[in-house]
């Protein structure tokens, strides 16, 4: 179980995250929604590592893990991907997934120079967990092609790919679907609920409704970095304090 307690951040002035305590099942799909400025991915950075909150606490299998770094945090089993995809444009689809599980493996700097065969299990071990990443996000066709030259979709699922290749039991994916049309929102959505069948815990920050509340076990609203709401679908749906502050009367449930 990873749970966030009480977890609250400070720019200057300005909260961004505001006392959040939510739990994340392994497993499970959580969504989390709000307006732009709700302070989502703010609350995904805390989580991976990427800032360190203000106040609170967060625990993985009740261990606290709030002031591990990002490399720590990954190590543990979480991994996330960004809004805009991070990607190396000049590599290929493959050397940019095996990148994801070189934390896994051991080598120092005289394994590189004088390539040992440490440094040569490490490089066939990371490969080959790429591969079995590639095929889960069915991209083994244009693993060996540029990044630059495939498609939007595709270099989603290379993010998620990636991600993968770290072994985690968490996936942050931070709005995965933003960019794509409604064909490939579909299938990407598709994905998810297959990883999901494979026992990853995902939490998702996205804009797309109609692919939420189809994926969703649970969801959890924010608004001005704070926790407004948190249940199933069909309660989010019919909750007035989220209808007004996000949703609008076209999600409210007949």
């Amino acid at each position: 179980m990873l749970r966030t307690h009480h977890l609250t951040k400070h720019f200057g002035g300005l909260t961004a995250v505001r006392d959040v305590t939510m739990e994340f099942e392994q497993g499970h799909i959580t969504a989390v929604i709000g307006p732009n400025g709700a302070g989502k991915t703010t609350f995904f950075n805390l989580i991976s590592g990427m800032l360190k909150p203000s106040s609170g606490q967060i625990t993985l299998d009740g261990a606290d893990i709030t002031a591990a770094p990002p490399h720590r945090i990954a190590a543990l089993g979480i991994a996330r991907t960004f809004q805009s995809t991070t990607l190396f444009e000049h590599g290929t689809v493959l050397d940019n997934v095996i990148v994801g599980h070189r934390l896994r493996v051991r080598f120092n700097l005289l394994d590189v120079i004088f390539n040992t065969k440490r440094m040569q299990n490490a490089e066939t071990q990371c490969r080959q967990r790429a591969l079995e990443a590639l095929e889960l996000v069915e991209l083994t066709a244009v693993a060996h092609r540029l990044v630059s030259d495939i498609t939007q979709e595709q270099r989603k699922r290379v993010a998620i790919a990636l991600a993968l290749a770290t072994s985690p039991r968490y996936l942050l994916l931070d709005e995965p679907a933003g960019g794509l049309n409604p064909e490939e929102t579909s299938r990407l959505a598709i994905l998810i609920k297959q990883l999901n069948t494979l026992g990853y815990g995902i939490c998702l920050i996205e804009h797309k409704m109609d692919m939420v509340m189809k994926l969703a076990h649970k969801i959890v609203v924010l608004d001005y970095g704070e926790k407004i709401a948190e249940g199933t679908p069909a309660e989010i749906s019919t909750n007035a304090k989220v209808i007004e502050a996000y949703l609008g009367s076209e999600h409210a449930a007949a």
